[in-house]
């Protein structure tokens, strides 16, 4: 089962990021200035992650990647770099799975 983290950068903005069962990071947030802000990033992406069209798949000579959108476009949430789009697609599928049910911990 899936777990949030939200927790306080070093620049004192609040960030989430999705771990999977396995406690490798799967989804990354961008800074928030509010924590009720980084709290509703969570919850859009709890309703957005099941949704395929919210997904905005990346390659570059880097890597393949993706970012989780909100309804209205905008980004919520950015995965790691990966060395093929086999697992960049795994990576999206774990993000689907573990999401809507994940418990939120402040760390």
């Amino acid at each position: 089962m899936g777990t949030f983290e939200l927790y306080t950068d070093k620049a004192g903005e609040f960030r989430f990021r999705l771990k999977a069962g396995n406690n490798e990071i799967i989804l990354a947030s961008e800074g928030y200035t509010t924590k009720a802000s980084a709290q509703q990033g969570i919850e859009s992406v709890k309703k957005n992650a099941p949704d395929d069209a919210r997904y905005e798949c990346k390659t570059t000579k880097a890597g393949a990647s993706f970012n989780l959108l909100a309804a209205n476009g905008q980004v919520v949430g950015s995965s790691q770099v990966y060395g093929s789009e086999q697992a960049r697609d795994r990576g999206i599928e774990s993000v689907k799975k573990n999401a809507p049910t994940a418990a939120v911990k402040e760390v």
